[in-house]
């Protein structure tokens, strides 16, 4: 196989693995069921990676990726102050996270707290992960003081880990509940945080 060709059926791998695992967990999910779905023969698995847990890292690694790209393009849309872009950061987590009758399919909120303590690679691929998030979180509340657009008591990082810390807590209860409520309440508080109007 050439190069594209390998990259190219890794990243099958990968994107069927993230499906298949953000609905059923990554200790529920067996090798040969990715391979399966991706259309790849059995026992070439370790061709692509070295454990399952090096494709677990590999798998985080990969949606926080694209989770970034989606967050900078959030925060830098034309013809909003940073306040709006915010707001629709955390709007469109609440719609994306209702979906399914509230099971969502956020790697973070679906494997953080099953994997932490069962490999190292993965939760400091987690950490990373969840770093580069409150990074720009920060660095965005930071714009929006400056903009005057938002305010807080508190510090632009200090904001962003509370902010993050909140909507992951509300993503978890709504798979409890099965409604948006906590949600609501998230968005409420964070407009609070900000101190935006209702």
């Amino acid at each position: 196989m050439t190069t594209t060709e390998t990259n190219d059926v890794r990243e099958s791998i990968l994107a069927n693995g993230q499906r298949i695992m953000a609905s059923k967990g990554f200790s529920a999910v067996g090798i040969n069921e990715i391979l399966t779905a991706s259309g790849v023969p059995k026992g070439s698995f370790y061709h692509y990676f070295g454990s399952k847990d090096a494709f677990g890292e590999a798998l985080l690694e990969s949606y926080f990726k694209d989770y970034l790209a989606e967050l900078d393009a959030t925060l830098s849309a034309p013809g909003l102050n940073m306040a709006q872009r915010l707001m629709s950061y955390w709007q469109n987590w609440q719609d994306t996270q209702c979906l399914l009758d509230c099971q969502g399919k956020c790697l973070t909120v679906k494997l953080a707290a099953e994997v932490a303590d069962l490999s190292e690679a993965m939760r400091l691929a987690l950490k990373r992960g969840t770093a580069g998030i409150t990074d720009r979180l920060a660095r965005a509340i930071e714009v929006g003081v400056a903009e005057g657009s938002l305010s807080i008591d508190d510090t632009p990082d200090a904001a962003a880990q509370s902010l993050y810390h909140l909507w992951l807590g509300a993503s978890v209860m709504v798979k409890v509940v099965r409604n948006a409520q906590p949600f609501e309440m998230a968005m409420r508080t964070t407009r609070q945080i900000l101190h935006l109007s209702p």
